[in-house]
């Protein structure tokens, strides 16, 4: 990636900027600035300081960032799962969203667990009622990969579904060894 577009490692004390950001860009009214919100299908929380401290204190599992003069605007979740990688909460503070940012972060996440694991695959979920980010991904080089993952009803850490017919499209992308590599 270009040195204008520059990643770090989510430490411990990125926490609370990152809840506030995911759950801005996910949930809730400030959602609704962006195109990417699920405030329609989902209530509550998108992740809570513990479980996000956990994520980024966990073996396998990293949350990139970039900043724009010294604030949070984007971040993802990758995991290493065996040769692959599974990446989540690709978020772009809502107002930034449709700006290209989104889709570097995507490019960069790729990028770095092919460089740092060896990813021969990425592979995500996606709420099947979100087309236009279904499609958003689709348009990078995801896949539907034809399997689905029922939603984890009544395990409130992931929201309040605001409707009974949510489930998850599995999607998935090779990641090329000519992928761009990080410094």
């Amino acid at each position: 990636m270009s040195a204008d577009f520059a990643l770090r490692l989510a430490t411990a004390s990125d926490v609370p900027a990152l809840v506030a950001l995911v759950n801005s860009a996910y949930r809730g009214e400030s959602s609704r600035a962006g195109w990417a919100t699920e405030a329609d299908l989902l209530v509550g929380t998108r992740i809570d300081e513990a479980r996000l401290a956990a994520t980024i204190a966990t073996d396998g599992n990293v949350v990139l960032v970039h900043e724009e003069d010294g604030d949070i605007i984007a971040c993802v979740h990758l995991e290493r799962r065996g040769a692959n990688g599974y990446l989540g909460m690709l978020t772009t503070k809502p107002t930034l969203q449709a700006k290209g940012i989104g889709r570097r972060m995507l490019g960069s996440a790729e990028a770095w667990a092919a460089e740092h694991w060896q990813s021969q695959e990425m592979h995500m979920t996606v709420i099947v009622q979100r087309e236009a980010l279904v499609a958003w991904y689709e348009r990078r080089g995801y896949a539907r990969s034809g399997d689905t993952k029922p939603f984890p009803y009544g395990d409130e850490r992931f929201g309040i579904p605001t409707r009974q017919d949510l489930a998850f499209h599995v999607l998935k992308k090779a990641l090329r060894p000519e992928s761009p590599r990080l410094t």
